[in-house]
């Protein structure tokens, strides 16, 4: 129970949040920064993938690895571990220490980001705990949360570790993908807990057939989103988006001559780079037109409401930047500061599809 005087919030399933309104918009301000370095942690990532930097750092360090190198002797340590790995020996022999303290520093960056969202969490969540701002529920809720962090760290490891294996120049795809997934696992749990916090009694949507339309297709577009953003990670994973550098045709053809060359045929979905990569931009492609239908339908259908129906704007406004950013990307043959902010704006596109979500979450409640 909240320390302060009640704002008038109804009891009930969403008493979870504060009462008060000042405190429940202070919880969601603090959740929605929260959001706000996760998105730089997903840019971050992407900007260490692209440069190789991910695999420069050897050693697991979760406490102590804060403190980077403070001395000549320590960046020889770290350079002399550095060698003994595959990566070096392939794609950086000859590397001085000057370019092993470039990709150095990016990783380093990536995993101090990562800590010093821990606090950001848990200093807070202590904070309001302590002061009765926040219920039990909402607070194991918020534990959850701080322990699903810490095991992202380890699962980046457990990512970073396939790295190290013999003639291997980069992580295992499967196991980027798994760290990706989680990521955006955790940024949507935060981000919607964030939104409820700010306005929890959902307003009212008569649940008309084209209102429960829409609410479906807001479904199936994040689902839609999500599935893309994992394609995306194969295809990172695989660097499929360095072959094929053409749009809409793929080496002359709509679908590549060798996209069913691998058997069993599942195998092509996550280790052909021709399939990896057709599936990415279908996906895509239907994402497009998905989000493109919904916007038509939603903009015809005043029920909704016109929270709604801007949020479903900036959807749209996002996915054609996306997409965009996406044909750039590709015909540019991946160069850093597009792969970065293509990986970046799909966390982005997938906030708004959230967005819209919750919105609509109202449909037919009272």
């Amino acid at each position: 129970m909240s320390a302060h005087p009640s704002g008038g919030l109804a009891k009930g399933r969403d008493s979870v949040f504060p009462a008060n309104a000042h405190d429940r918009r202070r919880v969601s301000n603090w959740l929605l920064a929260i959001c706000f370095m996760l998105i730089g942690m997903i840019a971050l990532g992407g900007y260490t993938r692209l440069t190789g930097s991910g695999l420069s750092i050897m050693d697991w360090r979760p406490i102590t690895g804060m403190i980077p190198p403070l001395s000549h002797a320590e960046w020889e340590r770290q350079f002399a571990l550095y060698k003994t790995i595959p990566q070096y020996k392939i794609l950086h022999d000859g590397f001085g220490l000057a370019g092993f303290q470039q990709i150095f520093w990016a990783e380093w960056i990536h995993r101090f980001w990562g800590r010093l969202m821990g606090f950001v969490l848990l200093l807070p969540l202590i904070w309001f705990a302590v002061t009765g701002v926040l219920s039990r529920r909402l607070t194991a809720r918020l534990v959850l949360f701080f322990v699903l962090g810490g095991l992202q760290g380890a699962i980046g490891w457990f990512m970073v570790a396939s790295g190290f294996n013999p003639d291997s120049t980069a992580v295992a795809p499967v196991r980027l993908v798994l760290h990706l997934c989680c990521a955006f696992a955790l940024y949507i749990a935060i981000l919607w807990t964030a939104l409820s916090a700010r306005n929890p009694e959902p307003e009212f949507i008569p649940a008309t057939p084209a209102v429960v339309r829409i609410h479906r297709l807001a479904w199936l577009v994040c689902c839609i989103v999500a599935t893309t953003i994992i394609a995306g990670g194969f295809t990172a994973g695989t660097h499929a988006g360095f072959s094929y550098n053409t749009f809409p045709l793929m080496d002359g053809h709509l679908i590549p001559s060798g996209y069913a060359r691998l058997h069993p045929f599942w195998l092509n979905w996550f280790q052909n780079i021709a399939a990896v990569q057709f599936d990415h931009r279908l996906l895509a492609t239907c994402t497009a037109a998905l989000i493109g239908v919904t916007i038509f339908l939603g903009l015809r259908t005043p029920q909704l409401g016109r929270p709604a129906q801007d949020a479903l704007m900036l959807m749209g406004w996002m996915v054609l930047l996306q997409y965009a950013l996406g044909v750039t990307t590709l015909l540019l043959v991946v160069p850093v500061w597009a792969g970065t902010v293509h990986q970046t704006c799909a966390a982005l596109l997938l906030t708004t599809a959230i967005i819209v979500l919750h919105r609509l979450r109202g449909v037919g409640r009272v």
